[in-house]
């Protein structure tokens, strides 16, 4: 089976890429590293020639409005009007749990808009919503250094692996569309600035924290169901705590990917 995974040269979408691989599919990567630019359509048409699934994982370069929401809906209007055109069976779009819930943040509102082209195009579809890496646990942290405080939300988060997150995609690329949502989370529900100030410690950053509810998280203000699963949602195996452990025995430094401001105090 040919599935085109866009994005596939991301986080997520090389680890879908090579479990596919694994599993006997003919993979195609589809990003701008291999001529392929889902924003202006180029390279498009050709990648998805005889595909039977198109897999979305990208994500936008900027986090900044507009930019972020020009880039989800050029992007998912190019691959869903390109998908019709190659008869693509399944389209399944990677989103974020809680999109619906944290509209007062600019990154959420364009997730949202992208949700929405995905439902209402002719193209069978699934949506999957996933938690917060493990991974951009880092991109949290606020900048700075010394002895300053940092300020953290303390909203609850139930954040997943994003090998995981591969792993549950590779599987619902093998069953029929359902033009549902299927949110994905891992195993432990924490509050946000717990996770992160475990990844401070593992970076050595021992500044003081300080737990707040009032801060904002990419823009939005957290409470403690604004980006838990619902009880439905399929519940990945690993545990922070573990995936944490090994990174830190391996000695391999957590990827930290930067986002410009995620977490901001209100003025």
């Amino acid at each position: 089976m040919k599935i085109v995974v866009a994005g596939g040269s991301g986080l997520v979408g090389s680890r879908l890429v090579t479990r596919l691989r694994e599993q006997g599919h003919d993979v195609v990567s589809a990003s701008r590293r291999t001529g392929v630019n889902t924003v202006t359509g180029e390279g498009l048409d050709a990648a998805l020639s005889g595909a039977e699934i198109v897999v979305d994982v990208t994500n936008a370069p900027s986090f900044d409005e507009p930019d972020v929401t020009d880039f989800f809906r050029a992007s998912t209007r190019r691959l869903l009007e390109a998908g019709e055109r190659a008869g693509i069976a399944h389209h399944i779009a990677l989103s974020v749990v809680g999109t619906a819930r944290l509209q007062s943040s600019g990154y959420f509102r364009a997730k949202q808009v992208q949700e929405d082209l995905v439902r209402a195009a002719r193209v069978p579809h699934t949506l999957v919503e996933a938690t917060q890496f493990f991974e951009f646990m880092a991109s949290i942290i606020p900048p700075g250094g010394g002895h300053d405080a940092v300020t953290l939300p303390s909203g609850l988060v139930q954040p997943v692996a994003a090998d995981d997150v591969a792993a549950q995609l590779a599987r619902i690329a093998a069953e029929p569309p359902s033009a549902a949502t299927i949110e994905i989370a891992g195993p432990d529900t924490w509050p946000l600035h717990e996770l992160v100030q475990w990844v401070m410690y593992s970076h050595q950053d021992a500044r003081p924290f300080i737990a707040d509810a009032n801060a904002l998280y990419y823009g939005g203000r957290l409470d403690d169901r604004t980006l838990v699963p619902d009880a439905q949602a399929r519940i990945a195996p690993t545990h922070f705590r573990d995936w944490l452990a090994d990174l830190l025995a391996s000695k391999v430094e957590m990827p930290h990917v930067h986002h410009p401001d995620p977490i901001a105090h209100p003025r």
